[in-house]
């Protein structure tokens, strides 16, 4: 049995990073009587979940159940097993479906910080596919205070691009507030919001949703437990013992190295490597700059701490796609409701659609990369417009109201001059002089618009079905005959430039279905686990509804404490 006598410090449970996945980890492993600890490289906890939109995929979760509605676990599976296409074990597979409702029955009731709710009508990204549910099984949190955190709320992650204190909006009323045009609803949300900022003046509210408030309800859930986070820890080198067995890690920690004994094993949950360029160059050579929504943090460490242990690793050329726009200051803003919009198509370099727009942004993100690749410009695509559609639809985050001075976020009836100068956003009184300003062949993009405007007067898009699937309808029009479509007009037009951001790499560690770090031959690394973004995903190449990532992460968490905490004291390593 291993002497752990020249550890600086022992617990039984070593946890390397701090968002969804590793602070579930912590609190499963501390639920079982094991003594957890949970290290963070930066000076902030929450990881990139604290800067998702917090959402949950899990089929059959407790949520849903109360309102009724529970998928069989049959056909959830059968739904995987086509969306990943043989990428996945289907021992993985299976675990994921059975274990994602029961971790969140158990953190439900582990604290009253960690409420679930699921609010149906997102559907799942490929609902038209056998277990495949219209009403979706994406669970949210509800907003919560930051004050409640105390001392805690300056080291909770924040988002690059803060909006105003009282400006916050929960996953449906997103919805409603991108039809603020359309519907009484979205006129509603603005109300709201009004209140909403008036309240955080005068009260001194710190309200926060999405993924900050799943983050923030986790580590209120640890405080709850006694259990320890150490920031500003990141981990130099995994510890092993003369078998290879996983025993601890060695970090840099209060300006020295300090070993860290684990008595039954490491879990890394440490995030992928988003803005580590050299190795997404090596990996993925049509990633031009860095464009990832991740966690400045994540720069692969625990991957590249596996490996030296010799873990293999699967899918690093993959990440979680999202197409997006790239601001002149570096900012990056997601194009998700853009391209549900009726009035407008994305063309590529040969002014020509490629693909329908509105498809889940994983598919839009693997059809810009595939493009590229055949010597057709797809990086950067340009998503055209008209200026009705730009005043009666939010677009790139401007608000189809009249003029407000002061306002947080664009206004009025004129496209922002800044974005213009910034060449991010171009205008023409023609096709030809578009088709010039973004290098297309301009009687391409006219014949390309033609097309579009006949297939949306007809009310289908033969060419590639935009408005079929109940996802495409999402942030679509549902005041048109088909949501996702309707002709352009009168110029002026507008082309927005886009590129192939993403939510993190999501390739990683090859892991089983108990969340064990594998060897390139299959056998296990003693000791170690990978949960995350660390982990090769259990999505494969692909993305089952919103919170896709996050899901798989907080499970095998979950998974991975569980199956840690059955193992008998060093037995991997007698």
């Amino acid at each position: 049995m291993t002497s752990f006598d020249d550890f600086d410090h022992v617990v039984d449970v070593l946890v390397v990073g701090s968002g969804g996945g590793g602070m579930t980890a912590a609190l499963t492993a501390a639920s079982c009587g094991l003594d957890a600890l949970v290290i963070e490289k930066s000076p902030q906890f929450g990881g990139s979940t604290a800067l998702s939109g917090g959402g949950i995929w899990v089929p059959g979760a407790p949520a849903q159940r109360r309102a009724g509605y529970s998928p069989a676990p049959e056909d959830v599976v059968r739904y995987l097993q086509q969306i990943t296409e043989g990428l996945v074990s289907a021992a993985r597979i299976r675990q994921y479906v059975d274990s994602a409702p029961q971790m969140l029955e158990f953190l439900e009731g582990l604290s009253p910080w960690l409420e679930f709710v699921w609010k149906p009508g997102y559907a799942d990204y490929y609902p038209e596919l056998a277990g495949g549910s219209e009403l979706g099984s994406t669970i949210n949190v509800p907003p919560i205070d930051l004050r409640e955190l105390g001392a805690d709320e300056t080291t909770l992650l924040q988002p690059l691009a803060l909006a105003p204190k009282g400006i916050w909006l929960g996953p449906k009323e997103l919805r409603s507030f991108y039809l603020i045009r359309q519907s009484w609803a979205g006129k509603a949300v603005l109300v709201k919001l009004i209140s909403r900022m008036v309240r955080a003046r005068v009260f001194g509210e710190r309200i926060a949703a999405i993924g900050q408030s799943l983050a923030a309800r986790l580590r209120l859930a640890m405080k709850e437990r006694g259990i320890p986070l150490w920031l500003d820890t990141p981990l130099h080198e995994l510890v092993t013992d003369a078998d290879g067995s996983v025993i601890g890690a060695l970090v840099h920690r209060d300006g020295r190295q300090q070993r860290i004994g684990s008595r039954r094993g490491v879990i890394l949950a440490s995030g992928g490597f988003d803005h580590d360029m050299a190795w997404r160059k090596e990996y993925q050579p049509v990633v031009d700059q860095d464009w990832s929504f991740g966690n400045p943090a994540a720069v692969g460490d625990g991957i590249r701490a596996g490996q030296r242990v010799g873990a293999a690793a699967d899918l690093l050329d993959e990440a979680w796609w999202f197409p997006a726009i790239q601001w002149p200051d570096g900012r990056m803003q997601f194009m998700l409701n853009e391209r549900m919009m009726p009035s407008q198509f994305i063309v590529n370099g040969d002014g020509k659609r490629f693909i329908n727009e509105a498809a889940p942004y994983m598919d839009f993100g693997h059809a810009m990369i595939a493009g590229h690749k055949t010597g057709v410009t797809h990086i950067p695509c340009w998503l055209i417009t008209d200026h009705r559609s730009f005043n009666r639809y939010v677009v790139g985050g401007h608000l189809p109201i009249p003029k407000v001075p002061g306002a947080p976020v664009p206004t009025g009836r004129k496209i922002p001059k800044a974005w213009l100068e910034s060449g991010v956003v171009k205008s023409a009184s023609s096709w030809a002089e578009l088709a010039g300003k973004i290098d297309v062949p301009a009687t391409q993009l006219r014949a390309t618009a033609a097309r579009f405007n006949e297939l949306a007067r007809a009310g289908h898009d033969d060419d590639f079905n935009r408005g079929d699937s109940v996802y495409d309808n999402y942030y679509g029009d549902p005041t048109l005959p088909n949501p996702n479509l309707y002709p352009l007009g009168d110029p002026p037009y507008y082309a927005f430039r886009i590129v192939p951001g993403d939510l993190g790499t999501s390739g990683g560690l090859r892991t089983d279905e108990f969340a064990r770090v594998l060897r390139p031959d299959d056998t296990v690394v003693p000791g170690l686990y990978a949960v995350g973004n660390t982990a090769a995903p259990v999505m494969g190449r692909s993305y089952a509804g919103a919170g896709a990532t996050i899901g798989p992460a907080m499970t095998f968490g979950f998974v991975a404490a569980k199956h840690l905490a059955t193992q008998t004291l060093n037995a991997h390593r007698r």
